[in-house]
């Protein structure tokens, strides 16, 4: 059953359908405590009591967790690195 805009989803609320797959449908929502727009993904009910699903979804999550805070942080550093180049070419 699709989740309708304006929905809230523990601290998120969904703010748009972003598409279906095979196991389950994304939405773009609002993380309301963090102020950044997220990625949800709903699973359909049926797979909640299939163990074997429900741990491909859980490494699945902690994957995507770990590349998105690896290119975060690649970011943060190249705007910090670069930022600093700036203000040593401003001061020769």
């Amino acid at each position: 059953m699709p989740v309708q805009p304006g929905t809230h989803l523990g601290l998120c609320e969904i703010l748009s359908a972003i598409g279906a797959g095979g196991m389950g449908e994304f939405y773009r929502a609002r993380d309301l405590k963090l102020g950044c727009d997220v990625a949800i993904k709903v699973v359909p009910e049926a797979f909640a009591d299939d163990l074997e699903r429900m741990a491909r979804f859980q490494r699945e999550a902690k994957f995507l967790a770990r590349v998105i805070w690896r290119r975060s942080r690649e970011n943060s550093t190249r705007k910090d690195a670069s930022s600093v180049e700036v203000h040593r070419s401003q001061t020769h």
